[in-house]
């Protein structure tokens, strides 16, 4: 402490001066206390950051604001999500009429369980996209996985376009499966993190069933009435798989590598989430494992009852080719229906209680469409079953988003995709093969045991508690 004294000319008095000391404050033992700031000398060489210049600093050192700061995404929020979720729908249209658009017997003048071998090769597709869906997305971001998703779309629909040997058909249905398994695990798994993601994939599903309602009425309209080949229909998939590269391609141009593990790192610690984690580690594996069996049996009935449903009408219920058709069409269309009206109910009673009361009322509907031998009956019937199991898929994806942490959810739900995928491959092609021994009514107990199956599965999953968002 410096000192100084003056004395007055006309008084004894000494009057001692003392200068300002700044004293630097102490370090603080608990950082949840804020330090009390201290004044700042005139001649200091530290210098006071303005507001603005703070706020830079706190943006160059958190790439991602949003998550840093334990502040959900919306659909809306940031204004970059509007236009990406747009084009998440969008590419979903396309998988949805990609699936459900098939009309090659009477071309290739080929056995039934050859033919059925373009319901399987989707899954080989499927299956290599589980394994390389957190690569894409930690090395090209979200903009690398739209891209791929969509020229594999494009590539397939050319090749189908032309119509080659059957051989190579079989690997372009392939290359779309693996289209669709790219995009599968990455739309579901961004869409899911968002708030209100029940109301969203109930949308985004609902949109994918919507694509798979109208692509067999075009396809037909387009051979029966304009009487065009099969193969025709494809040169309209082309066309969609041309604009979703446009699309997707623009909405998810910012959507870089470094902008996926900077958001995955900072919710979870971690930017690593591959399937190995997913597969073997706990707990995270035990909800993996059970999604996936779920989403296994759930496809395959829904794909089994949707592609099955005509023959057995007919065959069965002894009704027209017309109305039959009709009667897969009220299925799709009350899966999409479901789906869009149960979205908003599921997240209110919770996921896991909300597909424990969907199925038994699934299982009711079943088992009225089973037992009553009556062509009006069946047809509402099944109508209903696709109503309530609808939600189921968006429902799971939901669910595991709420149960593994955030690294994981690429790997996870990409794995539990192509499983489900597998479901549509593999239990179609089973029923068909025991249809052709047994007849076609073999189709109602098997839906049956797989819908109490699924439901067995699902309770074994954890409790579900509330997102923390």
């Amino acid at each position: 402490m410096a000192l100084q004294f003056h004395q007055s000319s006309g008084s004894n008095t000494n009057v001692m001066e003392i200068e300002p000391v700044y004293i630097s404050p102490l370090p603080m033992k608990n950082k949840s206390v804020e330090a009390i700031p201290m004044p700042t000398p005139p001649d200091s060489p530290v210098r006071r950051t303005s507001s603005d210049e703070e706020k830079q600093i706190d943006d160059s050192a958190s790439p991602t604001p949003l998550m840093a700061a334990g502040v959900k995404e919306r659909w809306n929020y940031p204004r970059s999500n509007t236009p990406r979720v747009a084009a998440c729908f969008y590419s979903f249209v396309v998988m949805g009429a990609n699936d459900a658009a098939y009309g090659l017997q009477e071309y290739y003048r080929l056995s039934y369980i050859i033919i059925s071998l373009v319901f399987l090769s989707p899954f080989v597709g499927y299956t290599v996209a589980a394994f390389l869906n957190n690569i894409f997305h930690t090395r090209f971001g979200r903009r690398g996985v739209a891209f791929i998703a969509s020229f594999s779309h494009l590539v397939s629909y050319i090749i189908i376009g032309v119509h080659p040997p059957y051989p190579v058909l079989v690997i372009a249905f392939a290359l779309a499966g693996f289209g669709n398994g790219i995009a599968d695990a990455g739309w579901n798994a961004f869409i899911g993190n968002m708030d209100r993601a029940n109301e969203l994939l109930g949308l985004l599903h609902g949109l994918y069933g919507a694509g798979a309602v109208i692509s067999p009425l075009i396809a037909t309209t387009m051979i029966t009435k304009a009487g065009l080949p099969w193969y025709a229909f494809y040169y309209l998939m082309i066309g969609l798989a041309g604009l979703e590269i446009v699309v997707t391609g623009i909405c998810f141009w910012g959507a870089t590598a470094r902008e996926y593990r900077d958001s995955v790192a900072a919710s979870s610690g971690t930017s690593s989430g591959g399937l190995k984690e997913v597969l073997f580690k706990k707990p995270g594996a035990r909800v993996a494992w059970l999604c996936a069996i779920f989403l296994l049996g759930y496809v395959g009935i829904e794909v089994a009852l949707g592609g099955w449903i005509v023959e057995f009408m007919i065959q069965v219920r002894h009704g027209g080719a017309f109305e039959s058709g009709l009667t897969a069409t009220g299925f799709w269309l009350g899966l999409t229906i479901g789906r869009l009206v149960l979205g908003f109910v599921t997240p209110k009673i919770g996921e896991k209680l909300a597909i424990m009361i969907y199925l038994p009322i699934t299982v009711a509907f079943e088992l009225l469409f089973w037992l009553v031998p009556q062509f009006i009956v069946s047809a509402v019937a099944v109508g209903l079953q696709g109503f309530f199991i609808g939600p189921l898929f968006p429902a799971a994806i939901v669910a595991m988003s709420k149960l593994l942490p955030h690294h994981l959810h690429v790997s996870a739900i990409g794995f539990a995709a192509a499983f489900g995928g597998s479901g549509a491959a593999v239990l179609p092609f089973a029923v068909g093969a025991i249809a052709q021994a047994k007849g076609v009514q073999v189709l109602q107990p098997i839906i049956l045991a797989l819908l109490v199956a699924i439901f067995l599965v699902w309770c074994g999953l954890p409790r579900i508690g509330k997102k923390k968002d």
